[in-house]
């Protein structure tokens, strides 16, 4: 299994994997040529964000995606994973957790702060995932958001 970061050749194939996570968190609103265009946008400009691709013979079978965000409060760059998805066939085989510590490794070589997520509030199994891996609740914080 190699884990590595993603290139503009990867584009295509990372798309049809976000449609299979898409489906898979019932996310609505998938359009193949505008996610091509913001995964290419992403790969092209590294200030914006990274994303890191698994493969095995060949053939992607996984992704994480973190965009970068600026805090005052916690003193400069952080990250948020924005997706992560690994095919069915290679899931409990530990390939998530590759990819975890693959990105965490990179993101403080690149000096982000702290790396952050959202959960749907019903996915034990992500909650579950994540907490192995040392991530936890923000006492105190309810998550917010508006369409602009």
């Amino acid at each position: 299994m190699l884990i590595r970061f993603a290139s503009t050749e990867d584009v295509a194939a990372i798309a049809a994997l976000v449609e299979r996570y898409w489906e898979f968190e019932s996310i609505e609103g998938f359009d193949p040529l505008r996610v091509a265009t913001l995964l290419a946008q992403l790969v092209s400009e590294p200030q914006c964000g990274a994303c890191w691709v698994a493969e095995a013979n060949g053939r992607l079978c996984g992704y994480l995606l973190a965009v970068f965000v600026f805090s005052l409060e916690h003193g400069g760059l952080m990250a948020e994973i924005d997706e992560v998805f690994v095919c069915d066939e290679f899931r409990s085989a530990g390939l998530g957790s590759l990819l975890v510590t693959r990105a965490e490794r990179d993101l403080a070589e690149r000096g982000m702060l702290r790396l952050q997520l959202q959960l749907g509030v019903h996915n034990e199994g992500a909650r579950r995932f994540y907490e192995r891996h040392g991530f936890r609740r923000r006492a105190g914080y309810e998550l917010f958001d508006k369409a602009l």
